[in-house]
């Protein structure tokens, strides 16, 4: 059974930093893509940051400079280090796996930015 499960977020102070993580299990990890998505309240959800298997990352303007996704293949588990955060990164954040024709979500953890 495919699972992924993301962990680290929190509430954080304008300009704080978090470090989410997505942990993956019943999949050949180091194969898949692996992105961050977010979803603000009232809004549709959007594409964070994607990095491929062979380690290659793209970002999405407004966080591009301020997030950084990882992967620890050993680990079977990705990251995305937020920094500089804005009151207006605050969602609820996904993580999502995919490859071999399939696409697999987590359940999200929730990110508040607020002073």
């Amino acid at each position: 059974q495919v699972q992924l499960v993301e962990s680290g977020g929190g509430l954080v102070q304008p300009g704080g930093s978090l470090r989410l993580s997505c942990a993956a299990s019943g999949i050949n990890f180091r194969i898949y893509i692996m992105g961050w998505y977010r979803q603000a309240p009232g809004k549709q959800r959007e594409w964070v940051a994607t990095i491929t298997n062979a380690w290659n990352s793209v970002y999405l303007d407004s966080v591009k400079g301020r997030f950084t996704i990882s992967r620890d293949n050993a680990k079977n588990t990705a990251y995305l280090q937020m920094n500089s955060l804005k009151p207006e990164d605050a969602a609820v954040y996904f993580c999502k796996a995919a490859g071999m024709g399939e696409e697999y979500w987590g359940q999200g953890t929730q990110v508040t930015v607020s002073s």
